[in-house]
Order: structure tokens, then sequence, then C-alpha cells
């Protein structure tokens, strides 16, 4: 377990590179729709890429909380940075947890220092969170297995190494390791998103990729069953990411309401603007508060309960923060709008929040 000083020492290597590496280009990256491939390298140097692999297998071995302590301040600085990483840390953790020596020495090390990239490809146009409507399929083959379907929104799905498929056979639903050029693997066209525009999301077609039998991660019928103990990281790593983007909208309001002036009075002097940052503040901290507790404990509840929370806490600061700048809150030229549309994502990513609602719920009468 990882001392509260050795977190705060974590959380400083994270918040200075993603001041000096990432802030910076934030706003071109947007416009672009794409971060700069050297960035990627940086992470990989500095191990977070393999923050929840072993160090066995030559990563960084880090719990929860220090992982989202790192994600919030590399969403800080941009979200979709973090978003990547969360997503390629996820993908590592699953085959750490349940793949097999032989599949861990292929691809955890390479992915932890950067030589792979990994991702996630659950969800279809029937299927979000509702993986009893996944249609795609595999096959019993003479040399392994033959997969056939096609998966939305997947994240990095064009530069990623190695994709983890969900894939119903005969014998129940499982996950599969498809290496990025297996034939078959063909990648469409990009989404055109309201936020995380550097993000890469796309439609990836699986048509008769055909499997060595090591490419089984598990065994069959485990699919659910592996990605609900991933849920409680998946969910974290999202909460984290949400109140890194909702910091970054207080650090842009309370500069902005230092330097603006109206009626020859500088804004922090309003009351209705410092009960606006008070409330940003006070929001936020809780939320954190409520996200630290829970991957402490690695209560998968309160893990949920955090992401519904600081999601919901970062649209409400991010919008404050537009409401602050007033009418150039709503210009492109100013930070804050970007970070408004980058919120929503985190709404709905890992199980929308109404979902999430509702399994909390139930829980509560378990």
């Amino acid at each position: 377990m990882e001392t509260s000083i050795d977190i705060e020492e974590i959380r400083t290597l994270a918040r200075d590179f993603a001041q000096t590496e990432l802030r910076p280009h934030t706003e071109r990256w947007d416009h672009e729709r794409a971060v700069d491939t050297s960035t990627f390298a940086q992470l990989a140097e500095l191990g977070f890429f393999g923050m929840l692999v072993s160090d066995a297998h030559g990563g960084m071995g880090f719990d929860l909380p220090a992982y989202a302590a790192v994600l919030e301040e590399l969403a800080r600085g941009e979200a979709s940075v973090a978003v990547v990483v969360a997503n390629t840390a996820t993908a590592a953790a699953l085959i750490e947890r349940f793949g097999s020596e032989a599949q861990k020495t292929e691809w955890l090390e390479r992915i932890a220092n950067g030589d792979a990239r990994a991702t996630i490809a659950v969800a279809e146009d029937q299927a979000g969170s509702d993986t009893s409507a996944v249609e795609t399929t595999a096959a019993q083959h003479d040399v392994g297995w033959v997969l056939n379907g096609t998966k939305r929104w997947v994240s990095s799905g064009e530069a990623a190494t190695l994709a983890i498929v969900y894939a119903r056979s005969q014998d129940g639903p499982a996950l599969y390791l498809v290496p990025r050029h297996t034939g078959g693997y063909e990648v469409g066209a990009r989404d055109d998103t309201l936020g995380l525009r550097p993000l890469e999301l796309v439609t990836v077609q699986l048509e008769d990729v055909q499997l060595e039998p090591h490419a089984l991660l598990g065994s069959h019928g485990d699919a659910d069953a592996q990605l609900a103990g991933m849920r409680s990281v998946a969910r974290a790593g999202i909460a984290a990411i949400a109140l890194g983007i909702a910091q970054a909208a207080l650090d842009h309001a309370i500069e902005y309401a230092n330097v603006r002036e109206q009626f020859n009075t500088k804004l922090r002097n309003f009351e209705g603007i410092q009960f606006k940052l008070a409330d940003m503040a006070t929001r936020i901290a809780a939320a954190r508060a409520l996200l630290m507790h829970a991957t402490a404990s690695n209560d998968e509840q309160q893990i949920s309960m955090a992401k519904v929370f600081a999601s919901e806490t970062a649209m409400w600061v991010s919008t404050q923060a537009v409401q602050i700048f007033g009418g150039y809150g709503y210009m492109r030229d100013y930070p804050v709008e970007k970070l408004m549309r980058d919120t929503k994502a985190m709404e709905l990513m890992e199980g929308s929040n109404e979902v999430i609602r509702v399994e909390v719920a139930e829980q509560l009468y378990a």
C-alpha cells in the first residue's frame, strides 16, 4: 500500500508534467484533433502506462489511490491524454489479473514501457452497457478462433497495438487478445465528438479475424465476470479524470477573476463571484475526498458513487467557469468552453450515471 507521502510525490510528478507538457498545447490539440506523438513517449518514460502492472512484469505496481492521483493531475492538463492512459492501464490490468503467464510475458512489459498500447473493444451499436446484446462472434477454428463483428467507440483503435475484444462463442462470452495488425482487423471512420476531440474513437470491423488458441483471455463464459472485476479500476479512472477537468476549470476561473475588471473592480471582489468560486472549490474537495476514501478501501459501491458525483461535479464546475468568464467563456479563444465539452463524456463513460444509479440503488437492498 502506498503511503500518503508517496501519493503526494507521485501527484506532484504528474502535476509538473501536466503543467509543462500538456496544458500549453491543449487548445492546439483540440483544434487539430490529435496529441503529439512525443507526448506518449514521455508518458511511457514516466511509467504511467504501467501504473497497474506489477513490478514483476516491468510496471509500477501502483494501488488505486496513487493511480487516481496521477490521472487527476494528467486530466488537469489534458483530459484526452488521461483517458488514453486510463484505457491502456485498464487493459493491462485485465491481462495482469486474468491472463496466462505466456500472455503476461508477451504483453505487459511492452505495454508498461510504451512499446505497445492496448485498448478494450466491448461496445456495439445495440450494446453499450448491455453486454448481453453483443453480436460479435467467436467460432472454433482448426487452429484457434475466428472473430466476426463490429465494435464501436474504440479508444485508440487505430494507434493501439492490441485490442481486448468481447465476443460470443457457443460456450459463452469471452475476451480475446487481438493484435492490431491481424488480418481482418479494419479500422473505420473516426467519430466526430463534442469533447475529448484529440481522443481517437473509431469503429473497428472484425472480418474473419483468425486467432491462435492462446488468444483467449481466461475461459469461455468468463468475460462478464472479468469486466465486472475491473469495474472499480475503470470507474475510479473516470472519476479521477473528471476531478482533473473540474480542477482545471477552477484554476482558470480563479485566474480570470483576479485579472478581469468590471466597474473598476476585479471580479474576485464581487460577492456573487466569490460564492461561485467557494462552491466550486467545496464540491471539488468533497468529490476528491470521496474518491480517495473509496479507492483506499477499494469499495466498489463507493467508487461507483464517486464516479457519479465527480463527473456531475465537473459538469457543474465547468459550467460555472464559463459563467464567470461571461461572453468570453463561450468563445473558442478561451479555455473553459473546451473543459465543459470534455466533461460531458465523464457522465457517459464506463456506465452512464443513470445506469450506475440503478446499480447503487439495487445494492442498497442487497
